[in-house]
């Protein structure tokens, strides 16, 4: 997994790029990664277990695959474009599942971003039959043109305003944004969510 730094909100507010012009013109759109708005790919021989390919936006297709109680997701102009994706090969080491609601980021008809919210199972914390709760997590993973992989991380429990935070991650970091050189931003306040997220 790509090492991680912190960086808060004050920080952010005046981290403004290249791309702050773009950013202003910026907006959302959603898909869905439910089961029944996706094609079921069975069990695939990498990533392990099941996948499911959804329609994303701009010719883009979404990539859930699930191994263990794990997912990953990714994207990509098909299934195997997304499966070679450096987004395809992070794994939380916690259980984990993301929610269905894509949403993604453009400027203009072009999206340069999707966020999503995740659930980062806690082992430390169980629910009365001992079943570990969640904490939720968003991730900003930038997309093509370039590679496809993890920008930031909010915790979506200790920043009431964290879908805002992560749009403006999205817009301020994710198109200039090098997979596999630069680090992924912890956005505002470091909440368990991230924490279980880092975890080695």
């Amino acid at each position: 997994m790509n090492r991680i730094t912190s960086i808060g909100l004050a920080v952010l507010m005046t981290c403004i790029g290249p791309n702050s012009a773009d950013a202003q013109s910026a907006g959302s759109t959603y898909t869905s990664t439910a089961p029944k708005d996706c094609r079921q790919i069975g069990k695939p021989s990498a990533p392990a277990g099941t996948m499911r390919l959804c329609p994303g936006k701009d010719g883009l297709m979404v990539l859930i695959a699930e191994d263990d109680l794990r997912e990953i997701v990714s994207v990509g102009h098909n299934r195997k474009a997304a499966v070679e994706e450096p987004a395809a090969k992070i794994w939380f080491a916690p259980f984990n599942s993301s929610e269905t609601t894509v949403e993604w980021r453009a400027a203009g008809a072009k999206p340069f971003a999707i966020i999503q919210r995740w659930h980062i199972a806690d082992n430390a914390d169980s629910d009365k039959r001992g079943r570990p709760n969640t904490k939720a997590m968003l991730v900003v993973t930038r997309l093509p043109p370039g590679t496809v992989c993890h920008v930031a991380y909010v915790d979506a429990i200790a920043n009431p305003d964290a879908n805002e935070l992560a749009r403006k991650a999205a817009d301020d970091f994710a198109r200039g944004f090098t997979c596999g050189k630069d680090e992924v931003k912890i956005i505002g306040t470091r909440g368990r969510a991230v924490e279980l997220a880092t975890m080695h």
